[in-house]
């Protein structure tokens, strides 16, 4: 018969799915309705799901391109591959149902995979099951970066794989796990830097004796080809493109020491948006309780895999500060693959590394007994309560509606109040994302985008040179990093989210509509009133608002 513990842990997992499934709840329930993070999500990610749906382009060529952004100047492999299931989930289904998907996709796997981890490597006592079960659970409901999918809340998953490897177990199930992630996640939003790490502790297990252990070379290996082949374009990009892009201009290298130092003393503290890990009230005392009791009682030896990780996650943020040290700049000049290359992201290790540090933390405090162990699932519980309630429908319940921000009614009065088809003419955006009328379906010479050729930069970059030379912020961040390819204004500044309870005219504007309409221009959707329209060759067409959305547009016609 099942043991108790057994019968008990049984439990603890089918209140944890119930909790995930309630957390998950709100975008199934509301839909459109419902409020989601904006930055690198709303702005981009998903509509470029929903350009390339409608591209035609999903499976198309290593040399094809986009033609509804950019003027066809965006390269397909600007776009994930076709073999990353995500696309498809945004191809078959609508928005938000893709959206909930994705997250439950994501969280499940990530419950599964930290409790394996767990209970495998670092938290095998029967007793101890709440801790392992209730850590995995506050790690499945951290503020991830949607699109970030499983590369950093899929590293737990790999890891107990890789590990099972190395300690000699052949089961298939660790080769799935290690073949599946890769249509699930990304290498260079996570897993680069994690199979790295893999390939250290190979080389530490080699140095100290241990040997070859072909199994688990192998293992790592076969996870990085399976990366190329999911992530082809990415591979045939950087190979084989030779023309410049806007990569090609990308500038980390610049904080003082003192400032680096700061910054990896937050993001110790803090943490990193696109990997929040909500450590900072809660995990990081029992952490360094931890530690105390580690250091008052001469618990080293026993605990140097608490030890080891506490350094490898002080570690961790010092590289990600440091990493944009100006101290760098003589070497980025010499190896330009250190600038077009983010390798500040092995931070992105972190949320693995503080909640398996956060576990072990506890066990150390329930090893104690008594109060102490009470204390301990108290404590735990108090984080996955505290993590339910930063649930994105609370965090951003100040933002619009997946339905407001991208207006869709709104938006084809422009396209019917225009009456020409879209692929007929090119707009851009003063003071809202581009993401807003691409995702309705307008060309736009404006994106957000990260890899593009830099002779689009440039040709763009005259419209709004003049504004540029006003506003030294908004020219270091064009020049210098360049993935919001926007018409900055010196008056609105890197702003681009004006609605129409947020207005600020434009008194002074100098745009070159001449470069605008030789790219192709034709119209501008702007947030905000231009009071010197005319001196720009602007004509203000109409205006379009909406009790349902919080924009108010203002549509100009290049004269």
């Amino acid at each position: 018969m099942e043991s108790t513990q057994h019968q008990s842990e049984r439990k603890l997992i089918t209140m944890a799915i119930l909790i995930i499934v309630v957390y998950l709840s709100p975008l199934f329930i509301l839909g459109e309705n419902a409020h989601i993070r904006i930055h690198d999500n709303l702005d981009s990610n998903l509509a470029w799901y929903k350009v390339l749906a409608n591209s035609g382009e999903i499976s198309g060529s290593v040399d094809a391109s986009i033609a509804q952004i950019m003027n066809g100047h965006l390269s397909r492999n600007a776009f994930s591959s076709e073999f990353s299931l995500i696309v498809w989930l945004y191809a078959l289904f609508p928005t938000m149902l893709a959206y909930g998907v994705s997250q439950a996709i994501t969280r499940f796997a990530a419950f599964f995979g930290m409790y394996l981890l767990l209970k495998k490597h670092f938290i095998p006592s029967e007793e101890m099951s709440v801790i392992r079960v209730g850590v995995a659970l506050a790690f499945s409901l951290t503020l991830f970066w949607p699109s970030g999918m499983l590369s950093t809340l899929g590293m737990p998953l790999a890891l107990w794989a890789f590990l099972n490897i190395r300690n000699g177990e052949s089961s298939w199930k660790n080769y799935a796990a290690l073949l599946l992630l890769p249509f699930y996640s990304s290498i260079v939003l996570g897993f680069f830097f994690f199979l790295s790490a893999m390939g250290m502790l190979w080389f530490v297990d080699f140095v100290r004796g241990r040997g070859w252990n072909f199994h688990f070379l192998s293992s790592i290996v076969l996870m990085s080809v399976m990366y190329l082949i999911v992530e082809y374009r990415l591979v045939y990009s950087f190979l084989f493109m030779t023309d410049p892009t806007s990569r090609d201009e990308y500038f980390h290298a610049r904080l003082p020491f003192w400032r680096s130092v700061l910054l990896s003393i937050k993001n110790f503290v803090l943490g990193h948006h696109h990997v929040m890990t909500a450590h900072t009230f809660i995990m990081l005392p029992v952490i360094f309780l931890a530690l105390d009791i580690i250091l008052i009682h001469k618990l080293w030896k026993r605990e140097k895999m608490f030890l080891l990780l506490f350094w490898v996650n002080v570690f961790l943020s010092i590289w990600y500060a440091f990493w944009f040290y100006k101290g760098w700049l003589p070497l980025t000049e010499r190896f330009h693959f250190l600038d077009t290359f983010n390798f500040a992201r092995y931070h992105f290790l972190r949320p693995l590394v503080i909640y398996v540090l956060f576990a072990i933390s506890l066990k150390i405090l329930w090893k104690k007994g008594g109060k102490w162990k009470r204390n301990a699932k108290i404590l735990l519980y108090a984080q996955i309560i505290f993590l339910f309630l930063i649930n994105e429908e609370i965090v951003f319940y100040k933002n619009p509606t997946v339905r407001e921000f991208y207006a869709e009614k709104q938006f084809q009065e422009i396209k019917d109040f225009i009456g020409l088809p879209v692929e007929k003419y090119r707009v851009a955006s003063i003071g809202m994302h581009p993401a807003i009328p691409q995702y309705n379906g307008f060309y736009t010479l404006d994106s957000y985008n990260n890899f593009y050729p830099l002779s689009y930069k440039n040709e763009f970059r005259k419209i709004i040179e003049s504004e540029l030379a006003k506003n030294a912020s908004i020219t270091t961040y064009f020049d210098e990093w360049g993935a919001r390819c926007y018409i900055f204004t010196n008056e609105l500044g890197k702003n681009y989210m004006f609605t129409k309870d947020r207005q600020k005219p434009i008194k002074n504007l100098q745009l070159n509509i001449e470069q605008f309409k030789k790219m192709g221009g034709s119209y501008i959707f702007s947030a905000v009133q231009i009071e010197n329209a005319g001196d720009n060759q602007l004509h203000l067409e109409s205006v379009f608002q909406s009790q349902d959305t919080p924009w108010k547009i203002y549509l100009y016609k290049a004269l």
